[in-house]
């Protein structure tokens, strides 16, 4: 499934670690996943790390993992890329 930017979460990689852009505006290497948990879950795994090109911190991990359980989980079926 593709969707817009606007539907999307950016993460960024800063110098403070690895941090959620709501603003879609922070300067620095970009990333985005769907506002799923289950996509988070699959990002978080790997493919996250890849497309930031860094080694996540276990701060990073726990900041994100926190930030993934206040999202929904996916439609029966949908899958996550």
């Amino acid at each position: 499934m593709v969707l817009g930017k606007r539907q999307l979460v950016r993460l960024v990689r800063t110098e403070q670690g690895v941090l959620v852009d709501p603003t879609g505006k922070r300067a620095g290497r970009g990333a985005y996943l769907h506002d799923r948990r289950s996509c988070w879950e699959a990002g978080l795994r790997g493919s996250l790390a890849r497309a930031l090109k860094v080694d996540l911190t276990m701060a990073d991990r726990e900041r994100l993992q926190a930030y993934a359980q206040t999202l929904t989980d996916a439609e029966p079926g949908e899958l996550c890329m």
